[in-house]
């Protein structure tokens, strides 16, 4: 008796195509192959590659610019499909095109030739520098500086956890310009290609989880850019990425739900398939009600993101609905995997099991995209707002 999660009937009709190429896609290429680049740590290139032959990568841009122009119920039904089959591999796809979707919203037409349509395209690909070594979801508080100097900026400082920033073609740098007392109203977003001299960028010491996925710590030191590399307008940086991050945070919460329905999946067929005190493990009430709660908390998390998907994208109070998806599906992915390696006992802390890499990749989401202790602020506070 197996358990199959993900189904389609949540799923809005304009994404089920979309939804199925995905979990074929995972099928084929993504969980065949996650257990080998886990042990390894390498980047998933071959799997990317694939990925990108497979119309799945980057393809959020508009078709005007060469990508097929996916919406945001559409990227979170790809989400959850790639997850459940392992969230390192799943994060490097996703990241192929991590911020580029700014530039599409507020960059200029010669920007987007010359930097959008390549990573539709799949020429290239990007990533998004906006945390630093001592500064996280502060989005007002970072110090890495982007000066003007005539016809250039100068960038200085230091950038941490930046997916594919050294992998990337370029990347975009969120970076302070100003100094007023509105700190919302400090800092500015630029293209910043990698073989720029003063870009310096190293791998940061291995993970314990989404091993795939690679992270770089990134140095600027006197970084020169042309001007016309700024996003947008200078001083807007804060609300463009605000905005971002609303679509990018209900996205993450299909990482939670792809982990959380790996982690279910999992731990049912084990529970059926093994045996204890003479009768299978699923046989006893306490382990039925574990599986219960799990499917519960695992309907209730996919029922409320896909509903803010519905919200973000109708501008409908965003950020509110963004942090509560983000939050409670990457919270019931935790749940589930560590509940999961209960009922796997001690095969659980094998390093083959599949249970104990789900259970590693879901500490993760609870971090990134904004740590859910700042997902609550903003709950709190944008609930008294509607």
């Amino acid at each position: 008796m197996s358990l199959n999660l993900l189904s389609e009937d949540l799923v809005p009709e304009h994404a089920l195509d979309v939804k199925r190429e995905a979990r074929d896609f995972a099928t084929e290429h993504i969980a065949p192959n996650a257990e080998e680049y886990y042990r390894t740590g390498d980047y998933p290139w071959e799997v990317l590659e694939a990925g990108m032959d497979a119309g799945l990568v980057a393809q959020d841009i508009s078709e005007e610019y060469g990508g097929r122009g996916l919406d945001l119920e559409q990227v979170l039904a790809i989400a959850e499909e790639f997850y459940r089959a392992d969230a390192g591999i799943a994060l490097t796809l996703q990241l192929a095109s991590f911020g580029a979707e700014m530039l599409e919203q507020y960059g200029t037409d010669e920007q987007k030739e010359q930097w959008l349509r390549p990573v539709a395209e799949n020429d290239q690909i990007t990533g998004l520098a906006v945390s630093e070594p001592e500064i996280g979801s502060d989005l007002a508080g970072m110090q890495t500086t982007a000066e003007k100097d005539e016809d250039e900026y100068v960038l200085n400082g230091e950038k941490y956890w930046i997916g594919n920033g050294v992998e990337a073609d370029w990347v975009t740098v969120y970076a302070k310009t100003g100094d007023t007392d509105d700190r919302y109203m400090n800092y500015s977003l630029f293209v910043v290609p990698t073989d720029t001299e003063g870009y310096v960028a190293e791998h940061i010491p291995e993970k314990m989880g989404m091993r795939a996925s690679k992270q770089a710590h990134i140095v600027f030191d006197d970084c020169r850019i042309p001007a016309e590399n700024l996003i947008g307008s200078e001083g807007a940086g804060f609300m463009m990425l605000a905005d971002f991050f609303n679509h990018g945070r209900v996205v993450v919460g299909g990482h939670g739900l792809g982990l959380a329905a790996a982690a279910l999946e999992e731990a049912w067929d084990f529970v059926h398939e093994r045996e204890e005190f003479g009768r299978h493990v699923a046989d006893f009430q306490a382990v039925q009600h574990g599986l219960a709660d799990m499917r519960l908390e695992f309907e209730a998390a996919r029922a409320l993101n896909y509903r803010a998907a519905r919200k973000v994208e109708a501008y409908e109070n965003p950020g509110l609905w963004a942090a509560m998806a983000k939050t409670k599906s990457t919270e019931v992915a935790v749940d589930n995997a560590e509940q999961g390696m209960q009922f796997h006992g001690g095969r659980s802390i094998l390093t083959d099991r599949r249970i104990a890499r789900v259970y590693r990749d879901a500490r993760i989401p609870v971090i990134y995209e904004g740590a859910n202790e700042i997902q609550r602020n903003l709950i709190y506070r944008q609930s008294g707002e509607q």
